[in-house]
């Protein structure tokens, strides 16, 4: 099934079940704060796509960002002086990015398709439920390196298989791609599979190197597209 979304192109991806905020300072995304605050735009949904090369996004150019996204919602907007908006909002559902129109509206909207999860097959849920315990211990080991996102907190408990690995990697300090590659992954214990390969390269090379891992795009002085 397709929908249409308001898009909001950036370095970053974001995760189902993720938090999302921003500084909006410029005119068409403040425009899309205010639809999305007065409804305009349904449920204060937009979709958030990761820039695959460059900091900006030309008329049609999906080629510049990823495949797949993910919805947001957004919560709380605080309004600033000269027009200016911080947001929080919180990663919903995945999209596949199918076509971008740059036209119907001040910011760019996009017709995109939703990317369901693929149904897990009964008999591996033990299989789940060790590979679940496996990523979590590849985890603690990652933190005790010293590593962790700010403000982030390890995953409950309770938490579902299908979105442990999202949970998992939100507190942990990886590249694009490889956050991008655990989002467009559809398969849950695949995803944590994935996600307990990232954890252990990266604490082996903190581990051995006291270094964090960067790519050389990260030092250079981002343009502000929102």
């Amino acid at each position: 099934m397709t929908e249409t979304l308001p898009l909001f192109p950036l370095g970053s991806v974001l995760f189902p079940g993720g938090s999302l905020s921003l500084h909006i300072f410029e005119a068409r995304y403040r425009r899309l704060v205010q639809d999305l605050v007065n409804e305009v735009v349904p449920d204060r949904r937009f979709g958030v796509v990761g820039i695959r090369q460059g900091w900006e996004v030309g008329e049609n150019n999906v080629d510049a960002m990823y495949e797949v996204g993910c919805s947001a919602r957004m919560g709380e907007v605080q309004q600033l002086p000269e027009g200016r908006y911080d947001t929080t909002s919180t990663g919903e559902q995945r999209f596949r990015l199918l076509q971008l129109d740059t036209e119907a509206a001040p910011y760019p909207m996009a017709r995109v398709e939703w990317l369901p999860d693929t149904e897990p097959d009964p008999e591996t849920e033990q299989v789940g439920e060790r590979l679940a315990a496996s990523a979590r211990a590849a985890h603690e080991r990652y933190l005790a390196t010293g590593l962790r996102v700010e403000g982030s907190t390890t995953p409950p408990e309770n938490t579902d298989t299908s979105t442990l690995a999202y949970g998992l990697a939100e507190s942990c300090v990886l590249a694009t791609e490889d956050r991008q590659d655990l989002l467009a992954e559809t398969d849950p214990l695949a995803r944590l599979r994935l996600v307990r390969a990232l954890l252990i390269r990266e604490t082996e090379f903190v581990r051995r190197l006291r270094a964090v891992p960067a790519q050389l795009s990260e030092f250079a002085e981002q343009a502000g597209i929102n």
